[in-house]
């Protein structure tokens, strides 16, 4: 038996539907998602299962299992963000159904998964995206995928306070099994693009620390990038976004600008080149060159958008020092979180057992080792 089916069943004594969401990864092109630029996100085998039915009353009864924890919600009322801040994840998605005009019944579910909470893996994401969906179709309602996704992030920002950009949720629902997206997060156009690793692995690293400055650095980080692009807009006014800016118009100006902002525009500039040229090196099977750029990637992060910490920069010194390594970079927002590897497979246990030891003996942590590989989006797995 399923243990999510087996918990509901036990906590309400009937049969659910059984949905599922996965956590992502990204594997190149971070900070680039609020500049209009590109990403290279991928669903993972690690996910967020919802067990869910309709309960013929207007209370929803909500069981989390990672949080121990569990409340009733009665819909009748004016939807309010919760102090539980699980709660609310589920609570936006149903209030973008109700701002959408769509009435939505009385429901029991209860959820859990096995993306590590607080990697940086896009916990949050899957559950909006699985809500999202078993509401859909629980009540036989049909929407557009793209509008699916824009709902999951609307119900993010506006009851959990986060204004996150559309890659997390867009990666989960659109997620693919061997296949990255290349994403326009200007346009939302996208593409598949296939990750054949042979005998490689992808391994995330968690370092367990999330430093306090991450949300005020990350804030300032947005609000520097704007100012560098309304500076370099005076001399180019037909651009609308940084992702607009290539690397001869920036270095042109750069005499112009403040050295820290130069710094930022450059992370962004050249990140956007680094998704591109990923994608190419990912069809052409050139996991070197995927590698590489991987690493430049968080050479960049570390020195000019200054967003890694010392902990993530020791992980990637580790593995850029480690036997069978393609490629490693710190992974989201900065400050802590995860690290990705491109590791050869028959290396990967003695790089296990090298980043244990030498992360513990230099900040008396142990970190989470994960090996992922890349799933299917949102889907039911199981129906009444």
């Amino acid at each position: 038996m399923n243990p999510y089916i087996e918990a509901f069943k036990q906590k309400f004594n009937y049969n659910p539907s059984l949905f599922r969401s996965p956590g992502r990864i990204n594997l190149i092109g971070d900070h680039t998602d609020y500049n209009d630029g590109y990403v290279l996100p991928a669903a993972i085998d690690k996910g967020i299962y919802l067990a869910i039915s309709l309960n013929d009353t207007n209370h929803c009864r909500i069981q989390s299992l990672d949080f121990e924890d569990e409340a009733e919600v009665e819909l009748s009322q004016d939807l309010q963000p919760a102090t539980k801040g699980w709660l609310n994840y589920i609570l936006g998605v149903i209030a973008q159904f109700q701002s959408s005009g769509y009435q939505i019944k009385g429901f029991d579910c209860v959820f859990g998964g096995d993306i590590p909470i607080g990697a940086g893996l896009s916990s949050s994401a899957a559950l909006e995206c699985v809500t999202v969906r078993a509401l859909m179709e629980l009540h036989g309602i049909e929407i557009p995928l793209i509008q699916q996704i824009q709902m999951a992030q609307k119900a993010e920002h506006e009851f959990a306070g986060v204004k996150c950009g559309i890659m997390d949720q867009f990666a989960s629902a659109m997620g693919k099994a061997g296949q990255a997206i290349q994403l326009d997060c200007r346009t939302l156009d996208f593409q598949y693009i296939p990750v054949h690793l042979e005998d490689f692995s992808l391994i995330l690293v968690d370092s367990k620390v999330k430093h306090n400055l991450g949300d005020s650095a990350y804030n300032k980080r947005q609000q520097e990038c704007q100012e560098g692009f309304k500076l370099i807009q005076n001399s180019y006014p037909g651009i609308r976004a940084l992702r607009d800016v290539d690397s001869d118009m920036l270095l042109g100006l750069k005499p112009d600008l403040d050295p820290i902002i130069f710094k930022r525009c450059k992370h962004v500039v050249s990140e956007n080149q680094r998704v591109l040229h990923a994608s190419a090196a990912l069809k052409n099977g050139n996991l070197k060159e995927l590698g590489r750029l991987m690493f430049l990637s968080h050479f960049s992060l570390s020195n000019d958008y200054q967003v890694s910490c010392n902990e993530l920069d020791f992980l990637v010194n580790v593995a850029q020092l480690s036997e069978g390594v393609l490629g490693a970079r710190m992974m989201g927002g900065g400050f802590g979180g995860c690290t990705i590897n491109l590791i050869h497979k028959d290396y990967v246990d003695l790089f296990k057992t090298k980043v244990s030891s030498t992360f513990y003996n230099k900040f008396s942590l142990s970190p989470g080792i994960y090996e992922v590989s890349i799933s299917e989006g949102t889907s039911r797995i199981h129906c009444l």
